[in-house]
C-alpha cells in the first residue's frame, strides 16, 4: 500500500492522476454540453428544466456527481502541485530547459486551470447553488404531476447581462486553450504514443478543444441576442 502512496506522490504519479482525471472531465464536458444545448429549444425552457430536474434527482447521477466534484478538485490540486514543482525546478541552476518550443498554453496550464476553476465557482454559484438552495421559482408542466425548479428563467436572466456573457466567453477561451494542450498531453503521459496514431489523437484533441468550448459559448451569445 505504501508503494502506491509513494508512486502517487511522485512526479510521474501526479501526472498520471492529472491525465486520468482530465480525460474523465472531458467525458463530463460532452454530457454537460448535450444537456445545455436544450437551452436552444423554442419550448419556453420545458426540455431544459426537465433535464435539470432529472440530473439533480436521479440517485445514480447524484451519487456520481460527488465523484465529479472530487475529480475536479483533485485535478486542480495536482495541477497546482505540478506547477509549483516545475517552478522550483526552473529555479535550480542545474535545471535544463526542455520547453523552448512549447506553446503559450503548455507553459501556462496552471494559469488557464485557475481561470477555469474561478469560472466554475461563478457558474455554479449563479445556477447550481441557487437551485440547491431553493431560490428559484417553480414550473409546472401538463405531462408530469410535480413541479420542477425553473432553472431556465435564471439562465436567461443571467445571460441577458453582458458582463456575465463576457465572463462566460473568457472561461470558454481558457477552456479551449487548456484542452488543446491537455488532451494530447494526457495520452502522452499514459504512454499511448505511436507515430501512426499520435497525429490522429492530436487532431482529435484540437478539434475537440475548438468545437466543445465553441458550442458552450454559442449558448450565452444566442440567449443574449434573442431573449
Amino acid at each position: 500500500m505504501s508503494w502506491i502512496i509513494s508512486f502517487l506522490k511522485s512526479s510521474i504519479g501526479r501526472k498520471l492522476v492529472m491525465s486520468l482525471t482530465g480525460l474523465f472531465l472531458v467525458i463530463f464536458l460532452v454530457v454537460h454540453l448535450i444537456g445545455n444545448l436544450q437551452l436552444l429549444y423554442s419550448d419556453g425552457g420545458e426540455s431544459f428544466n426537465k433535464y435539470a430536474y432529472f440530473m439533480t434527482n436521479n440517485p445514480l447521477i447524484k451519487a456520481s456527481s460527488f465523484g465529479l466534484y472530487f475529480f475536479i478538485l483533485l485535478h486542480a490540486i495536482q495541477g497546482i502541485i505540478i506547477a509549483l514543482s516545475n517552478r522550483h525546478a526552473k529555479g535550480s541552476k542545474y535545471a535544463v530547459s526542455t520547453n523552448a518550443n512549447s506553446t503559450w498554453a503548455s507553459k501556462n496550464m496552471a494559469l488557464l486551470g485557475t481561470l477555469i476553476l474561478a469560472f466554475l465557482c461563478i457558474h455554479m454559484g449563479d445556477f447550481w447553488f441557487r437551485m440547491k438552495a431553493g431560490l428559484l421559482d417553480m414550473a409546472a408542466y401538463d405531462d408530469i404531476d410535480y413541479e420542477v425548479a425553473n432553472l431556465y428563467d435564471r439562465v436567461v436572466y443571467s445571460f441577458s447581462q453582458l458582463w456575465i456573457v463576457i465572463i462566460y466567453l473568457i472561461g470558454m477561451v481558457a477552456l479551449a486553450l487548456h484542452l488543446n494542450h491537455g488532451f494530447s498531453s494526457a495520452f502522452q503521459t499514459l504512454g499511448l504514443n505511436h507515430k501512426k496514431y499520435t497525429p490522429i489523437i492530436e487532431g482529435l484533441g484540437k478539434t475537440f478543444s475548438i468545437l466543445v468550448p465553441l458550442a458552450f459559448a454559442i449558448i450565452p451569445v444566442f440567449i443574449y441576442f434573442t431573449k
